[in-house]
């Protein structure tokens, strides 16, 4: 049975790193909300449902008779079923620990150009925004980012906990990618600072299944809709 996909049709979002687990695994799987706006709406009935384990928003994951939510939580699930994660459970808390980590950052990501409040437009807050986005490009970049390339270095493997990819790894891949495109003229500066990050991104381009889904119109291109935007004025 497919795997139901549930996520705003048009952005990559947080639904992003799901999408790369499923087509790094090779997994059947649609995405539900892409296929049709009965989708979208197929999509809010759910998450309104009163009884059940109805998500608080998406992405969610439907399989069989589980629903699952919220992307670590996804990624945990998936990562035991499609050897994306360790056997033990120390190795797979460590995993779902890391990718906590990332969706922490991700929401840092988010809070450069959406600084005071969700429901109001970029251009309503951009004072703030270039502040927020100085502050995240001078301490917070180099916090997360200066992490993960400090356990690269230290574990000395090819991926963040040794031979085999992780779902932590292709997030991490995705994290390059999208600040490559939100602040292009910082991560140029910046990338010479994080040599085995840029590594295992350019690693996870390479697998196989990843490289063909890059190149396919199931990858949606980043756009200002999404979590990683392009605004000249938070660059430097």
């Amino acid at each position: 049975m497919a795997y139901e996909l549930y996520y705003w049709p048009t952005i990559q979002g947080r639904g992003e790193y799901v999408r790369l687990a499923l087509e790094d695994a090779g997994a059947d799987y649609v995405d539900v909300a892409r296929r049709s706006k009965a989708g979208v709406s197929a999509m809010m009935k759910m998450m309104q449902a009163k009884t059940g384990t109805p998500s608080f928003a998406p992405p969610f994951l439907v399989s069989g008779k589980i629903t699952v939510g919220q992307t670590a939580a996804i990624l945990l699930y998936l990562g035991g079923r499609h050897d994306l994660a360790p056997k033990t459970e120390a190795g797979r808390l460590w995993v779902h620990q890391l990718q906590l980590t990332i969706a922490d950052f991700v929401q840092e990501v988010h809070d450069t150009h959406h600084p005071i409040g969700v429901s109001l437009y970029y251009d309503d807050q951009k004072n703030a925004a270039k502040k927020r986005s100085a502050e995240f490009r001078k301490e917070r970049v180099p916090k997360f980012l200066g992490y993960f390339e400090r356990l690269l270095e230290g574990g000395g493997a090819t991926y963040l906990i040794g031979r085999k990819a992780t779902y932590a790894d292709l997030s991490l891949f995705q994290i390059v990618e999208g600040l490559r495109y939100a602040f292009p003229k910082y991560m140029k500066k910046y990338e010479r600072q994080i040599p085995n990050l840029i590594a295992l991104h350019d690693r996870v381009a390479d697998r196989p299944n990843i490289a063909a889904y890059l190149a396919s119109d199931r990858r949606i291109p980043f756009n200002e809709d999404g979590i990683f935007r392009r605004y000249k004025a938070l660059d430097k």
